[in-house]
């Protein structure tokens, strides 16, 4: 009996040691690449939480009022709309204009249009994934490093945090969605408005 105490206190100490250490998880689990469905599914639920169609969708009005007009949904400023006209002294006195479904913005800097974000080839269904890096890290129109910075009111300096997996999500979603044939107009500096 004295040599099984030896061996029982053996026994719970490993036994307690083994209970505060757990197993490591699986690696392969933890580094397993995600499906491209999985991608698309947390991309659709990042451009939602996001905000991407406060600017990037056209609206239309209804009693709730302005509502994304799911047709054109991500297809940014509307090529037959009508650009925002503020008065003469409103930029002067700081004063920022967004015409009615906030798909385009005229300010200090001049007037921006937001982008066509579809699948389609006149938004990004010709760009490559580490151009879409670009964009949102670097705030490089169009992800090219020759182009100019994207403009107001692209929240680009507040998406450089995302994780790559995060913006491989956006761009698999985006590049998955409906093709909206839509051009934008280009940008307009300040006093050529």
């Amino acid at each position: 009996m004295k040599a099984l105490v030896p061996i029982l206190l053996i026994a719970c100490f490993l036994g307690a040691l083994i209970a505060c250490n757990p197993a490591k998880p699986d690696m392969q689990t933890a580094t397993a690449t995600p499906t491209k469905d999985s991608l698309i599914k947390r991309g659709a639920y990042l451009v939602t939480t996001l905000g991407c169609n406060d600017c990037h969708s056209p609206k239309k009005m209804t009693a709730m009022g302005p509502v994304i007009d799911t047709p054109r949904m991500l297809s940014g400023f509307p090529a037959n709309a009508p650009v925002p006209a503020p008065g003469p002294n409103d930029i002067k006195s700081g004063l920022v204009v967004f015409n009615g479904d906030l798909t385009a913005c005229v300010g200090p800097w001049g007037t921006s249009f937001s982008a066509n974000i579809t699948s389609d080839a006149t938004g990004i269904g010709a760009w490559k994934l580490d151009q879409f890096k670009n964009a949102l890290r670097h705030g490089k129109y169009k992800g090219l490093d020759a182009e100019r910075m994207l403009l107001p009111p692209m929240p680009w300096e507040d998406l450089t945090n995302l994780t790559d997996q995060d913006i491989e999500a956006v761009f698999d979603y985006l590049k998955s969605t409906k093709p909206v044939n839509n051009v934008v107009p280009a940008f307009k500096p300040a006093g050529k408005e």
